[in-house]
C-alpha cells in the first residue's frame, strides 16, 4: 500500500499548462520544482491509500473549484519565483 499526495501530482499535472502563460520565466529545474513547492504550500494535502503501481481515483482533479485553486496558486508562486529566482546565474535564460 502507498499513501499518496494527489495534489502534488495535480499541481506537476498544470504546471507546464501555467508556465505557457509566462514566457519570461525561467524553467529550470530549481525554479520548476520552487513553483511547484510555493504552490503546494498554498493548497491543502488530498492523501489517498493505493496499491502500489495500481492507478487510482482521481475525481478530486476534475473539480472545477480544485482546478481553478490549483492554477490560482502556481500564478502566484510563478510570481514570485520570477521576482526573485533561486538558481546559479548560468542557469537564467537572460
Amino acid at each position: 500500500m502507498l499513501l499518496k499526495n494527489i495534489t502534488q501530482d495535480i499541481v506537476f499535472e498544470k504546471l507546464e499548462h501555467v508556465l505557457h502563460f509566462f514566457p519570461d520565466v525561467c524553467t529550470c529545474t530549481r525554479c520548476r520544482l520552487d513553483i511547484a513547492a510555493l504552490a503546494l504550500n498554498q493548497l491543502p494535502p488530498r492523501y489517498v491509500v493505493t496499491d502500489i503501481g495500481a492507478v487510482y481515483s482521481r475525481v478530486s482533479s476534475l473539480d472545477m473549484q480544485i482546478g481553478a485553486d490549483t492554477v490560482q496558486a502556481l500564478t502566484r508562486a510563478i510570481e514570485v519565483v520570477q521576482k526573485g529566482p533561486r538558481h546559479a546565474a548560468q542557469h537564467h535564460p537572460d
